[in-house]
């Protein structure tokens, strides 16, 4: 390089002075205009024809030399080191500059390139070639490789008998003969070129987890009251693979989380109703999962309150989208953690999750999801209880359904002596002889229900279970238990048949 003409990749100059020059340089040749992805090299002590001509190299001058990188006139900063060489013909300083990944690189704000020997101020046609390079250099966190990591700390099973068949066809699968390490890196989660796995295949396949990213976990709390101060009532953690956990708090929202039962309505009916429905709670937190900055050692806080759900996840709003445009416009901080998700069936990457959650909420009458954008390096978003369970409560305390001990009349007497309500259509017997049933009490039969299907029976004798359950408003497991409470009881014959024949009574 010392005996060739200066090109793209070397200058020399025999100042040891002018740090404007060699920031220029150093700068140029971190921007790579040729696309090299090669190294340059600035030489100092070096005449333009290449002729040695000998300095002073001391610390002092390594050092000034080296702090051209720090001192702030250079960004980003570029990789580079500076060294001695002892030459025959006297000693030179050598300074070698990496192409930068994140280009433009900038000298006290202008961008410098290389222009074959010489260097000059980048035009507006350079500067986008250079920020394309960025574009395609720049990759999410959780497509890194996760330095340390081996192969061996994935749960491969999981990969090849829970992921691949939902990403791939059966015929795919019995096609692709290559190696899994190829296979995992066509989906995102190896690094071939590092040959350990990224971060997004620890997230979903590692055995360990929280040994290579503290914070990647959800922790769920419940507290007593309306703020932190209260008593923890129970906690629990998420702290497994994607893969695992993914499924597990489907299954903890809709047990544990929405809070489902059913309340009377009328005597012969009752209404299902939630604090959260279910898919709404879902979606936000999914959200939570899929947009996080898993960089942080901080884990996704999933809290519960008496009047509300918490959800704060570290990363603010990412890349175009922003107070002012959010949810219409999204963006995505994890690109592979995005798109496994997807596969795994558990967000959309439609942009619509947000419109829809609210839309749910709102016909719960949870009001809409309140996001706070005001922590600046985190998220959360409230979602609060709705109202419409403890007023259904209250009215049905009211009406004499269910006592303020939570327990139904009908497991004690019927309220004043009043008898049960009927729907309108059962008022004729299979028979048509419109004959009506007698006047009995619910202290003949364990429950209210039992009574009201026995009626309904003596009302239609060919009624079959899927009738009974559309006309008394109750579930299929509910008429069958009241079915066998009947038959122990000795009202109604065992040799009725769902599909054909009467009911036979006994009374």
């Amino acid at each position: 390089m010392l005996n060739d003409i200066e090109s793209d990749r070397v200058e020399r100059t025999i100042s040891t002075t002018n740090t404007d020059k060699f920031g220029q340089a150093i700068c140029a040749f971190a921007n790579d205009l040729p696309d090299y992805r090669l190294p340059g090299y600035l030489f100092l002590g070096v005449e333009d024809n290449g002729a040695i001509m000998g300095i002073n190299v001391t610390d002092e001058l390594l050092k000034n030399v080296a702090a051209i990188r720090t001192d702030g006139n250079i960004q980003p900063q570029p990789s580079m080191t500076v060294e001695k060489v002892e030459m025959p013909e006297g000693d030179i300083v050598m300074i070698k500059v990496e192409p930068s990944v994140f280009p433009p690189v900038r000298y006290k704000g202008r961008i410098w390139v290389r222009i074959g020997p010489r260097k000059g101020v980048a035009n507006e046609e350079d500067e986008r070639i250079l920020m394309e390079k960025r574009r395609v250099n720049v990759s999410s966190f959780d497509s890194s490789p996760c330095l340390g990591a081996k192969i061996d700390d994935l749960d491969l099973q999981k990969f090849k008998h829970y992921y691949l068949p939902k990403a791939m066809t059966d015929d795919e699968i019995n096609e692709d003969r290559r190696d899994v390490k190829f296979q995992l890196s066509s989906f995102g989660f190896y690094d071939t070129q590092y040959g350990c796995p990224t971060y997004a295949g620890m997230l979903f396949f590692a055995k360990n987890l929280r040994r290579f990213m503290p914070g990647a976990y959800i922790q769920y709390v419940r507290f007593a009251g309306k703020d932190r101060a209260g008593d923890i009532m129970t906690e629990h953690e998420f702290k497994e693979n994607l893969c695992t956990i993914l499924p597990e708090l489907d299954t903890f929202i809709k047990t544990t989380i929405a809070n489902r039962r059913p309340i009377p309505v009328s005597a012969l009916r009752e209404d299902p109703v939630v604090d959260y429905p279910d898919w709404a709670t879902r979606e936000l937190l999914m959200n939570a999962i899929c947009h996080r900055d898993y960089s942080t050692n901080g884990p996704i806080q999933f809290y519960q309150y008496d009047d509300r759900i918490e959800i704060m996840n570290h990363g603010g709003l990412y890349g175009r989208a922003n107070e002012e445009n959010f949810p219409n416009v999204n963006d995505y901080r994890n690109i592979v953690v995005a798109e496994a998700m997807k596969v795994l069936g558990f967000v959309n990457r439609h942009s619509r999750g947000v419109l829809r959650v609210q839309k749910d909420l709102k016909e719960n009458e949870n009001g809409e999801a309140i996001y706070d954008f005001g922590y600046q390096t985190a998220v959360l978003v409230r979602e609060n209880k709705s109202p419409r369970g403890e007023r259904m409560m209250k009215e049905a305390i009211a009406n004499g359904f269910i006592l303020e001990s939570g327990e139904k009349p009908s497991d004690l007497t019927i309220s004043e002596g009043k008898p049960s309500q009927k729907p309108s259509n059962l008022t004729e017997n299979a028979d048509g002889d419109n004959k009506k049933s007698s006047n009995l009490t619910v202290s003949e039969f364990p429950t209210m229900i039992v009574k009201n299907v026995y009626e309904a029976i003596q009302m239609k004798r060919d009624a079959k279970y899927s009738w009974l359950q559309d006309n008394l408003g109750v579930s299929e497991s509910t008429i069958l238990r009241a079915i066998n409470d009947l038959k122990e009881l000795g009202y109604i014959s065992k040799e009725h048949s769902k599909i054909k024949g009467k009911w036979q009574l006994l009374k």
